[in-house]
C-alpha cells in the first residue's frame, strides 16, 4: 500500500481514480488545484504524486517545477499530451513517469508500483556507506552530501547519481550503466535526463562542464568523479 496524492480537477475523473486506487489498497488523498497540492505535500509528504496537467489555477508543468522545489517524492504525470517534445520537457522538469489519458485504474496502479520499486532500487544501488573524494563527503545511509563542509541541497535523483559516482571514484561510468543502475529503466531520450541532472548537480557543486572540478565528462564514453587537481 502506498500513500498517494491525486491532483485532478475533473471531479468525475478524480472520483473514479480515487475509488480505483483505494480499492487496490492505496491510501489516497485527492485535491483539485495546484495550490492545494503544494499545501498537502508541504504538510504531509506522500509516497507518490499523480499530477494532472490541466489544472484550473496553474499549468501542470509549472506545478511540477514548484513541487520539485519542495519534495523529491516520485511524480507521475497524467496528461493528454503524447508528443515527444512535451514528454522530454516533463522529464527534464522532474517527472519520474507519465501516462497519456485515458488510462485504466489497473494501468495506473501498475505504474505506481513500478515507479515506487524503481525509486527504492535506485536508493539501494550502493550499500550504505560514507564516500569521501577530496572535499566531497557522501553519506549514503543518511542520504546527505557535503562539499568542503557545506551541505548540498540535492534532489533525490541528484543524490542517487552523485552517490553512485562517488562509490566509484576515478572510474568512467557509462550512460548505459547510469540508466540501468540509477534510473533502472532503459528509455529513449533518457540521455537528456542524465545531462539535465548532471547540469544541476554541477551547478550546486560550484562547477560546470566547461570548468569541471569533480564531475568529468569522458566524451563519447560517460562520466567519472575525481578529486580536484
Amino acid at each position: 500500500m502506498a500513500s498517494v496524492l491525486l491532483v485532478e480537477d475533473d471531479h468525475v475523473v478524480r472520483g473514479a481514480m480515487l475509488r480505483s486506487l483505494t480499492d487496490r489498497g492505496h491510501a489516497v488523498h485527492a485535491v483539485g488545484t495546484a495550490l492545494d497540492a503544494l499545501r498537502r505535500v508541504a504538510a504531509e509528504t506522500p509516497d507518490l504524486v499523480v499530477l494532472d496537467l490541466g489544472l484550473p489555477d496553474l499549468d501542470g508543468s509549472d506545478a511540477l517545477r514548484m513541487l520539485r522545489g519542495i519534495t523529491d517524492v516520485p511524480i507521475i504525470i497524467a496528461t493528454a499530451r503524447d508528443d515527444e517534445q512535451s514528454v522530454v520537457k516533463l522529464l527534464r522538469a522532474g517527472a519520474d513517469d507519465y501516462m497519456v489519458k485515458p488510462f485504466t485504474g489497473a494501468h495506473l496502479d501498475a505504474r505506481i508500483t513500478t515507479v515506487l520499486r524503481r525509486a527504492g532500487r535506485a536508493s539501494r544501488s550502493v550499500q550504505p556507506a560514507v564516500h569521501s573524494v577530496g572535499g566531497l563527503r557522501v553519506d549514503v545511509g543518511e542520504r546527505s552530501a557535503q562539499l568542503d563542509g557545506e551541505s548540498l541541497a540535492l534532489t533525490r535523483k541528484e543524490f542517487d547519481l552523485l552517490a553512485y559516482l562517488a562509490a566509484r571514484p576515478g572510474r568512467v561510468v557509462s550512460r548505459r550503466e547510469l540508466l540501468e543502475e540509477v534510473w533502472r529503466q532503459p528509455s529513449v531520450g533518457e540521455d537528456q535526463t542524465i545531462d539535465v541532472h548532471l547540469y544541476w548537480l554541477r551547478r550546486k557543486m560550484g562547477e560546470s562542464a566547461a570548468k569541471p572540478r569533480y564531475l568529468r565528462t569522458v566524451r563519447g564514453v560517460g562520466f567519472r568523479l575525481v578529486a580536484p587537481d
